[in-house]
């Protein structure tokens, strides 16, 4: 690359594709319930004075002849491995290569085997400085960010079901969180609510709140809130939920504010469960916190964690029966994951029971280690009978005629049948995956 002006400096951003569609149909379901990652439009807005390409693998294929002097990949560790593919592709052809994201800064060494460069945590406060070595060809070796004071990056961006980011990171430390316990998230950040603001006004009629969650800080929160009373919007939000059943305050705030739905991290219904994860959760304010989000016109959506040492193979249909006495709107199953950079990964792989480093199973949907109360394939099995219970066509439309209020009733058909969906789609694979390898493990015996 010659010296160039930063005007002239011709930009490729990339998001890799979470997984190959492998049909029309499995296009128009990617479509339909994918959320779209804001990092790349993050990026973009910080190289203004670039001309500049953004592509969405999982929407649009990548032109590799195309003439760029810069490629900018972001990469999580299910898309590590898709994103050093295109990253070599991009090398051997002589461009220029940027790697950041979760897993690049968990495991830099290996990230820099694919790339001219590895960003190391946000890239807000360093990616000029990138831009400008790249753009004289002088390229380092790492980047590494210091701690953000505040979000600056605007990422807002018309159409349906964007993403919006009022706050970054999470400080609780769940062992087996990727993003509290990462370089990029373990920091948290609050955005100016007057910018928050001017974003959700160019974002469409719904939206979704991408922060680890909105209950940290609460006084910031209810002021954001107060704010978007009269924006006549929709969005679903993440939160904490002893807080949920501690602040009805919020709640009548939040509801007058638009939002028709909390994704909240229950994980599991065991004591030692929520010990062995490092998780703060109180069992005991679940049936309230439940009761007062439905009181007032919201739906729960639980996030359920299956595989940790206490889980034996009760754990599933125990899980599912609170589930259902608890009357939770929605769930998100998922399977237990060492992600690189937290302590889940360390203890796992001191104790030799990581199964494979093949990044690419590392989904949540497929299981990487060996449990310590069942088999691999009793956890991945129960996992997907849960989904099936729970997404079943008659719970999806009991659900739906019981509960109350148009967009509220819509909203929840929409995540319990895309989630029907995926959850089908991602486990058959992974049960595919498991029977293959058991068959090659028996053709060496």
């Amino acid at each position: 690359m010659s010296v160039k002006n930063l005007d002239d400096l011709k930009l490729l951003i990339v998001i890799p594709a979470i997984r190959k569609a492998r049909g029309f149909f499995d296009r128009i379901v990617m479509k339909a319930t994918l959320w779209k990652p804001i990092t790349a439009y993050q990026i973009a807005s910080l190289s203004k004075r670039c001309k500049i390409k953004i592509i969405d693998e999982n929407y649009e294929k990548i032109k590799y002849s195309s003439n760029f002097d810069l490629v900018a990949i972001s990469a999580f560790t299910a898309t590590a491995l898709r994103a050093y593919e295109i990253a070599d592709e991009f090398m051997k052809r002589g461009v220029k290569v940027v790697l950041g994201g979760y897993h690049p800064s968990a495991l830099p060494l290996e990230a820099k085997q694919h790339a001219d460069a590895v960003v190391i945590g946000n890239a807000e406060s360093i990616w000029n400085k990138v831009l400008e070595n790249a753009a004289k060809d002088d390229l380092k070796p790492f980047y590494f960010s210091p701690p953000l004071k505040s979000i600056a990056s605007p990422a807002a961006r018309k159409g349906f079901m964007v993403g919006i980011e009022a706050t970054r990171g999470c400080p609780y430390r769940c062992k087996f969180c990727s993003i509290s316990n990462s370089h990029i998230g373990c920091n948290y950040v609050k955005k100016p609510i007057d910018r928050v603001i001017e974003e959700i006004k160019m974002a469409g009629k719904y939206f979704i709140f991408y922060d680890s969650s909105l209950t940290i800080d609460m006084k910031y929160t209810k002021e954001l809130f107060r704010q978007l009373m009269h924006l006549n919007k929709k969005f679903a939000c993440f939160g904490n939920i002893n807080m949920l059943a501690a602040d009805e305050e919020l709640l009548r705030m939040v509801s007058e504010a638009g939002c028709v739905a909390w994704a909240v991290g229950m994980e599991t219904f065991s004591e030692d469960a929520l010990t062995e994860a490092g998780k703060k959760n109180d069992l005991r304010k679940y049936k309230k916190a439940v009761s007062l989000v439905k009181d007032y016109g919201m739906n729960v959506i639980a996030s359920l964690v299956f595989g940790f040492d206490n889980d034996d193979a009760s754990v599933f249909s125990n899980t599912l029966e609170r589930l259902y006495e608890l009357g939770v709107d929605s769930i998100g199953v998922n399977i237990l994951t060492p992600f690189p950079g937290t302590p889940l990964f360390e203890k796992l792989n001191n104790e030799h029971r990581i199964l494979t480093y093949d990044w690419e199973k590392y989904d949540l949907y497929h299981v990487v280690y060996m449990p310590k109360r069942m088999s691999p394939w009793e956890l991945l099995d129960g996992t997907k009978w849960i989904a099936e219970k729970f997404f079943s066509y008659r719970n999806i439309f009991d659900k739906f005629f019981k509960k109350s209020g148009i967009i509220s009733k819509f909203s929840l058909l929409y995540h319990m049948i895309g989630s029907r969906l995926v959850y089908s789609e991602a486990f058959e694979t992974a049960l595919k995956n498991i029977k293959m390898n058991f068959q090659y493990e028996l053709q060496l015996d």
